[in-house]
């Protein structure tokens, strides 16, 4: 799917059918064409109105700097990600953007927030986007207000299951262990996809096209910096709750220990009494005596207590 946008003075005109389009003359008053899963037909039939050639969906996904920024002529060509994050799956998706002159050509292959919330800011508001430029820059920081609400969401998780570790614990490890792993690793897609935009627009500001309207690239570059920093704290927080979850997993295994040598202990004495009675030998003291069974059974009784009471007088148990 291909969605046009024109620009007609302050009103913005949305089409489809490319077609009709070259017949009108409009191609020049083109400021963004946003391509979505787009087929091969789609593909060439922009390439040869705008005389561009894509890049694949292997290209893109490169990660070597020159294949995520580059300069060729009056064009710019970027890869950026845009994180996806469903329930307990998050995954960097890669977008492309072509800036030439004053239009700006996104391909993507999923269904992005980001894109949806602009493309409402841009219809309600068209006078304040005049060329591709402003759009991209605009797109990029809708995507960096996101990665921050995906962090600080994040940071809230991070805080419950703290509080679930010391307060409510309830022998649930291996929920505990998946949620602090899928916590690690949405932490680690947010700081490749913050890193990533970090070194596009840091390229871009040295960039010597777009001179204007260049003033928010060092404004998003520094929250950037800052939400960068926010990810190492939240690795730092992530390692402390998970040192914290193997100690209190060692207290509790170290308990049920502890109570396994109790119970071992007390029932020693009376083991060894009744093995003692149980031997197969002629003269046992008490083996004819009247009284002899009660009082070997009130011996093994006395010898399980006074553990007990000397483990509670210590206060071992």
């Amino acid at each position: 799917m291909i969605n046009g946008f024109i620009k007609k003075g302050i009103k913005l005109e949305v089409i489809e059918n490319f077609s009709i389009l070259e017949e009108e003359g409009d191609i020049a008053n083109i400021i963004w064409i946003d391509m979505i899963s787009p087929t091969p037909e789609e593909v060439k039939t922009v390439e040869s109105i705008f005389s561009i050639q894509f890049p694949t969906k292997q290209e893109s996904e490169e990660i070597e700097l020159s294949s995520r920024y580059w300069e060729e002529n009056n064009r710019i060509e970027i890869n950026s990600y845009f994180l996806i994050n469903n329930d307990n799956f998050a995954f960097n998706e890669t977008v492309s953007f072509i800036l030439q002159e004053n239009l700006l050509i996104s391909i993507r292959y999923k269904k992005l927030a980001s894109f949806n919330t602009f493309t409402r800011k841009l219809l309600n508001s068209p006078k304040e986007f005049k060329d591709g430029f402003s759009i991209f820059c605009e797109i990029i920081d809708i995507r960096i207000d996101a990665d921050a609400d995906t962090i600080e969401n994040l940071s809230k998780e991070i805080a419950k299951i703290r509080k679930h570790v010391f307060t409510d614990y309830a022998n649930d490890d291996e929920e505990i262990l998946e949620k602090i792993s899928s916590f690690e690793d949405l932490n680690i897609k947010i700081r490749e996809n913050l890193t990533d935009k970090q070194r596009i627009l840091s390229a871009l500001l040295k960039s010597n096209k777009h001179h204007e309207g260049r003033s928010i690239i060092p404004i998003m570059i520094k929250d950037i910096k800052s939400l960068i920093e926010y990810t190492n704290f939240n690795f730092e927080r992530l390692d402390y709750l998970q040192n914290i979850f193997i100690g209190v997993l060692s207290i509790e295994q170290n308990k049920v220990i502890k109570m396994f040598t109790i119970v071992n202990v007390v029932f020693l004495p009376p083991t060894l009494i009744a093995s003692i009675y149980g031997m197969n030998f002629d003269l046992l003291p008490e083996l004819h005596w009247e009284y002899g069974y009660i009082f070997s059974v009130g011996l093994m009784i006395l010898s399980s207590i006074t553990p007990i009471w000397i483990f509670k007088k210590k206060g071992w148990i």
